[in-house]
C-alpha cells in the first residue's frame, strides 16, 4: 500500500514538473507572442471588424501570420477561394515541421489531435532548439501556453483599441521581428544551418528572378529544396 502511494505521488510530481518545464520553455517566445497578439487585436478593431473576430480566428485557425493576413483579406473583400489558397500556401510549411516535431511522445488521440492543431512556428522553434527532451506533458503544456499568450494578447489588444482615440501605425512589423528572433533562436546549432542557408538562397533567387512575386516564388523554391533535402536524407540512411 505504501509503495503504491509513493508510486502515485512520484507520477504526480513527474507530470507536474514536466508541465512546469513546458510552460517555462514557452516563456522566451511567449514574451514575443503576447505583444504580437496585442497588435493583432488592435488591427482587428482598427480594420473595422467586430471584436470577437480576434478570439474566433485565434481558436478556429491558430496561426499568427495567417491571422494577420486574413484581417487584410477580410477587409479587402477577398473571395473564399483566395483565402483558401492563401491559407494553404502560408501553412504548407507545417508539413515539413512534422518530420522532426516530437509528436510521437503524445499517446492520447485527443491530445495528439490538439498537438497537431497547435503546431505553430514558435512551438517548432522551441522543440528544434532542445531536441530529444520532450514528454507528452511538457509538449502539450508548452503548446497550450503559446495559445494562451496569443488569445490573451488578442483580447488585450481589442480592449486597448477600444480605449485609443485613433489608429496605431506600424503594428505589422511585430510579426517580422518575432520571426527574426525565432530564426536566430532555432539556428544556434550547426544542425539547423542548412535550412537557414536554403531559405536565404530560395528568397535571393526569387528576388532576382521575379522581384514582384519574390515571397510566393521563394516559398515554392524553399519547399522544393526542403523536399530534396528530406529525400536525400532518406537515401543516405538506407
Amino acid at each position: 500500500m505504501i509503495n503504491k502511494t509513493k508510486e502515485r505521488v512520484g507520477r504526480d510530481v513527474t507530470w507536474r514538473s514536466e508541465m512546469m518545464t513546458g510552460v517555462r520553455l514557452s516563456l522566451a517566445a511567449g514574451l514575443g507572442m503576447y505583444p504580437l497578439g496585442v497588435a493583432f487585436g488592435l488591427l482587428v478593431v482598427q480594420a473595422g471588424l467586430p471584436w470577437w473576430v480576434a478570439p474566433a480566428l485565434s481558436i478556429a485557425g491558430f496561426a499568427g501570420s495567417l491571422e494577420l493576413l486574413l484581417v487584410g483579406m477580410m477587409t479587402a473583400g477577398a473571395s473564399l477561394a483566395a483565402i483558401a489558397l492563401t491559407t494553404f500556401l502560408v501553412n504548407f510549411r507545417h508539413v515539413f515541421y512534422a518530420f522532426s516535431f516530437p509528436l510521437r511522445v503524445v499517446g492520447n488521440k485527443a491530445a495528439r489531435a490538439y498537438s497537431v492543431y497547435a503546431l505553430t512556428d514558435e512551438a517548432y522553434a522551441v522543440t528544434a532548439a532542445a531536441p530529444g527532451k520532450w514528454s507528452s506533458w511538457r509538449l502539450l503544456s508548452m503548446q497550450i501556453a503559446f495559445q494562451c499568450y496569443w488569445v490573451g494578447g488578442g483580447l488585450t489588444g481589442v480592449l486597448v483599441a477600444s480605449l485609443l482615440p485613433g489608429p496605431v501605425e506600424g503594428l505589422d512589423f511585430a510579426l517580422c521581428a518575432l520571426f527574426v528572433t525565432l530564426t536566430l533562436d532555432a539556428c544556434r546549432t550547426r544542425r539547423q544551418l542548412p535550412s537557414l542557408l536554403l531559405a536565404s538562397l530560395a528568397f535571393t533567387t526569387a528576388l532576382l528572378l521575379v522581384p514582384g512575386s519574390a515571397m510566393f516564388v521563394g516559398l515554392l523554391i524553399f519547399v522544393a529544396a526542403l523536399t530534396g533535402r528530406y529525400l536525400l536524407g532518406i537515401v543516405d540512411n538506407v
